[in-house]
């Protein structure tokens, strides 16, 4: 038995299949997976529109990393989707080199990580200052939760979206009167979904219940909200295809 574990060539479901695997783990599986799907979907779109780029880039790439991060990926209980840390470097790269050189960026990116992990190196890390990780992570967190505002609120800018923080929070507070109370309030509904879920069923999927009760109401409701169809187009109907496909 600890043979066939170790064994990196032995299917990761024959693997799974022999490790008493029963109704409770297909039940907390089923329930993960769809609230992966539901979830890191939309969060793939929202993380590519942020970045500079247009929404089916991130649908391809939850699709493609999620596949193979699953089928490949060492880890018995791990989840694959799309990290909005790398909204910031993401941005940058876009904007100074444009999508190919995103791209390029992208496969170097696997090629260093690849050989980090063949060399040993995961372990340098450690000596990375604990001050360090967590500056960079908040400071992320702050620019992330800044650019939602505009569309959390429903605001009209009179130009782009400034990059840095303090001229866009400038913009933002010039912008104030043109928020759109539909857009506030499914936004303040599927937070507070999210929290009570949290505060009252921490074991229920808090943020899959809150896309699919909010989406459900907005559609019966007929709420004027901004799309992806109706700020981009919608999704090329070959994304949906690469879906079913895979």
């Amino acid at each position: 038995m600890n043979a066939s574990v170790s064994n990196p060539f032995i299917p990761k479901l024959w693997t799974v299949l022999h490790e008493d695997y029963g109704k409770a783990e297909l039940r907390g599986d089923v329930a993960a997976g769809l609230t992966v799907a539901v979830v890191a979907l939309p969060l793939s779109m929202a993380i590519a529109i942020a970045s500079g780029v247009t929404p089916d880039r991130g649908l391809y790439t939850a699709i493609v990393g999620g596949f193979i991060v699953s089928a490949l990926g060492g880890s018995r209980f791990q989840i694959g989707g799309p990290a909005g840390a790398f909204i910031v470097l993401v941005l940058a790269t876009v904007q100074a080199h444009g999508a190919s050189g995103l791209t390029t960026a992208t496969l170097l990116s696997g090629v260093i990580m690849a050989s980090a992990g063949y060399l040993g190196l995961g372990g340098v890390i450690k000596f990375m200052p604990f001050p360090v990780t967590v500056g960079f992570t908040a400071g992320v967190a702050i620019v992330i939760f800044t650019s939602q505002i505009k569309d959390l609120l429903g605001l009209s800018l009179s130009a782009p979206e400034p990059g840095a923080l303090v001229p866009k929070l400038a913009a933002l507070m010039q912008a104030l009167p043109t928020i759109r109370m539909p857009t506030l309030a499914t936004g303040a509904m599927t937070i507070a979904i999210v929290g009570l879920c949290r505060r009252f069923r921490p074991h229920w999927p808090g943020m899959l219940i809150a896309v699919v009760t909010v989406s459900a109401l907005s559609f019966a409701l007929h709420v004027p909200l901004d799309t992806i169809g109706s700020r981009f187009g919608g999704i090329p109907q070959k994304a949906f295809h690469l879906c079913h496909s895979i």
